[in-house]
């Protein structure tokens, strides 16, 4: 069939290179085409076979998948979906290889040289769907916010944030992540929760790769971490986080509950967490991933008052996460991904007085636009 998604897949090891063919031989739409042992014998087979996706492992001798990846990226770029190991090494590659341009990875299980892929199957068949469909989609470079002015990291006041940002995001979110914080002053004054989909172990790697990257503190979340302007937590893999209001402070709460919506992390948990504890000063944002997770909550937020964004479509590597929320009405913008560090900077991040005064003039001139649309309606029978 013309239309079935053509894979390479490329591992040093000869026994992954039989069970993944025959993992992917169980969906009809996917196709291997080949199966390569190296780099060097990936970018032949990439020349002879013209695949629409590439499986890569990053440990490899000879040409490891970094280098290759470089090469594809630098030649012809194809969607690469990288096959990573539950190590700090490995962790940290593959948030390397993911700013290259791979199209994201599967973590592979601890068992994986004893042949048991089973638990990963179904997750590499969806990714490899989303990398065909992702097919020539680009992130901006990330770029470092530069301020001589504002507080370095450490040196600025521990204060209460202006607004709670909670961000849901999965397929494409490091980048994009990276994209938007590094355009983020070290003195903004409202704090961000983020519930990236990621798995266990490779979380802690990627809050320290924005951290270095960015002018803000990012670290992965702990229970009882306190919500502060300028500080950005990143939910572990495999907790839920929420937010509370507690006498010591607004913090983060982490949980072991099951997964929602296949998710855990899941960004409903977060979203109706802030709902309900922030209301009015929420700010819900949906950005790149599959799948409907976080759709729910951000109406919960939008319902509580709170502002609702929504990455435009057409700026996601993959756009199903917003577009669930923006097909049902919940989001109150939608925002393509260079306009969403200005958008955030310009609304949330000035000094307290400033925003207050232009909040104030915000409601005041909502209030007039309502009073003259209930008008409306009777001149108009009138006339």
């Amino acid at each position: 069939m013309s239309d079935r998604i053509r894979v390479l897949v490329v591992d040093d090891s000869a026994l992954m290179r039989k069970l993944i063919p025959a993992i992917l031989a169980r969906d009809s739409s996917i196709e291997v085409v080949g199966t390569a042992m190296d780099g060097a014998f990936a970018l032949k087979k990439i020349e002879e076979l013209h695949p629409d996706v590439v499986t890569l492992d990053l440990e490899m001798p000879r040409m490891d998948g970094m280098e290759t990846l470089r090469l594809i990226m630098r030649r012809a770029p194809l969607p690469v979906i990288l096959f990573s190991t539950h190590s700090k090494e490995g962790g940290y590659a593959t948030l390397k290889a993911l700013a290259l341009g791979a199209v994201d990875f599967v973590a592979k299980p601890k068992d994986a040289a004893a042949g048991h892929l089973e638990q990963i199957a179904d997750e590499l068949i969806a990714k490899i769907k989303v990398a065909k469909r992702a097919a020539g989609r680009k992130l901006p470079p990330a770029t470092v916010a530069e301020d001589s002015n504002a507080p370095k990291k450490g040196n600025r006041a521990a204060l209460p944030p202006r607004r709670i940002i909670a961000i849901g995001i999965s397929t494409g979110g490091p980048n994009a992540l990276q994209f938007v914080l590094s355009q983020i002053p070290a003195d903004f004054q409202s704090t961000f929760v983020i519930v990236q989909h990621m798995p266990e172990g490779f979380t802690e790697m990627f809050a320290k790769r924005l951290d270095e990257c960015c002018a803000l503190e990012v670290h992965e979340a702990r229970s009882g971490d306190l919500l502060l302007a300028g500080r950005v937590l990143i939910c572990p893999g495999n907790r839920h986080i929420m937010v509370r209001h507690m006498p010591r402070g607004d913090m983060a709460v982490l949980s072991d509950s099951p997964p929602v919506n296949g998710h855990r992390p899941s960004a409903d948990v977060l979203f109706h967490s802030v709902a309900q504890e922030f209301g009015l000063t929420a700010v819900g944002i949906l950005m790149t991933g599959m799948g409907d997770d976080g759709a729910e909550g951000l109406g919960a937020i939008k319902a509580a008052g709170g502002m609702t964004v929504a990455q435009s479509e057409d700026t996601c590597v993959v756009s199903g996460m917003p577009r669930a929320a923006i097909l049902k009405g919940y989001a109150n913008k939608i925002i393509p991904l260079d306009a969403l560090g200005a958008f955030l900077v310009h609304n949330y991040g000035a000094e307290r007085g400033a925003a207050d005064k232009v909040e104030k003039n915000e409601k005041i001139e909502k209030n007039d636009k309502n009073e003259k649309s209930e008008r409306t309606p009777v001149s108009s029978q009138r006339s």
